[in-house]
């Protein structure tokens, strides 16, 4: 039988999110009912209720979940009743051209639920990233659910689901840093703090942080920075970035703002043959020009990195066992502990750059 829970919607483009009751229906053959314990509050949900992601509200918000199996579908053998999960948005199907070619981190047909969940009207809803975490319940793709280390407290765990995954795969997967590389990274927010964690943890020796304001930049010196550039009292940032690293520059810059003029910083900031590793989003309107004799002779690589280039089944596990271990602080990225009803206010607090994550706690 169908049930209702509460859920956090937007209905229309920029209009406030309300609390309402969300009908669960029964999930189908893989599908599986989760009974949400926590959900960050990222960027991406923001997007969605201001219409920057697509218009087919209305959005069920929320993606950076964890919780517990509560019902499984009939063929469902990828999780069990009681298992504690962290949910994805990059259930790899296995069987495109990506993963046939053994990049499954690009998969291209990505599993979601084969049933909607709807408004008590009947009105269906959009789940954001296919989640749909800010709910007391939500139904997802078998393959959406990560099994972890159950004693790991919830709102730290579903940080992975996307925002901390993001910028420590842009670091140690999408600009594979290493044991004394040099590593700079524009933009000190929840995705630019992680990437700055994971150059730690994968043994850069130079981390520099970067960012206009200074509370940020104590963030990032408290999540691994050995360096940090106030870009507001610089007159020239890649300068500022040489400087600290004998005037070469850095192996690998992680762009976490998504604009022309940090990109174009990134790409000058970097030593020869070194990496750009774009994580920021850019909105469609955005046009970068850049000479193009530098791309050629200045050489490297300019990669984007999506969802961190993980593989929820073999990243989560692990990246949540260092954090048990004590060798990745996550709990760090937790600024405050909400309820449903304060996801506006979250979403304020996030625009001024308060926080690095507001989770909700259910």
């Amino acid at each position: 039988m169908s049930q209702t829970v509460r859920g956090v919607i937007s209905r229309s483009t920029k209009a406030p999110t309300e609390v309402v009751d969300v009908v669960i229906p029964d999930p189908g053959a893989r599908d599986v009912i989760v009974k949400i314990q926590a959900c960050g509050v990222c960027h991406t949900d923001l997007a969605y209720r201001d219409g920057g992601i697509n218009d087919e509200y209305p959005f069920l918000l929320g993606h950076e979940a964890a919780g517990i199996v509560e019902t499984v579908g009939s063929d469902v053998t990828h999780v069990e009743v009681g298992d504690f999960v962290v949910l994805n948005w990059r259930a790899v199907c296995g069987q495109c051209r990506a993963c046939k070619r053994g990049r499954p981190w690009y998969c291209f047909d990505t599993h979601n639920a084969s049933v909607p969940m709807t408004l008590t009207d009947g009105t269906e809803l959009t789940p954001a990233l296919g989640i749909g975490a800010f709910a007391e319940k939500t139904l997802v793709h078998e393959g959406q659910c990560t099994k972890v280390n159950p004693e790991t407290d919830p709102a730290v765990a579903g940080l992975l689901g996307c925002g901390v995954m993001a910028g420590l795969g842009a670091a140690m997967n999408t600009g594979n840093v290493g044991r004394g590389d040099s590593v700079a990274v524009i933009g000190c927010g929840g995705v630019g703090d992680a990437a700055i964690a994971g150059a730690r943890l994968a043994g850069a020796t130079t981390i520099i942080g970067i960012d206009r304001d200074p509370a940020k930049l104590e963030w990032a010196t408290d999540l691994g920075a050995t360096h940090t550039i106030n870009a507001a009292e610089v007159d020239d940032l890649v300068t500022a970035v040489q400087d600290l690293t004998d005037g070469f520059g850095v192996d690998v810059v992680v762009e976490a703002v998504g604009r022309p003029q940090t990109y174009t910083d990134a790409f000058y900031a970097r030593d020869l043959a070194g990496t750009v590793v774009l994580v920021g989003v850019p909105t469609p309107d955005m046009k970068l020009e850049l000479p193009l004799i530098d791309f050629f002779s200045r050489g490297g690589a300019l990669k984007s990195s999506w969802y961190g280039d993980c593989l929820p089944e073999r990243d989560f596990p692990m990246l949540i066992d260092l954090y048990e271990q004590g060798r990745l602080p996550l709990d760090k990225f937790v600024t405050e502990r909400i309820g449903l009803t304060d996801i506006e206010d979250a979403f304020a607090a996030m625009e001024q750059g308060k926080v690095l994550r507001s989770v909700v706690e259910l």
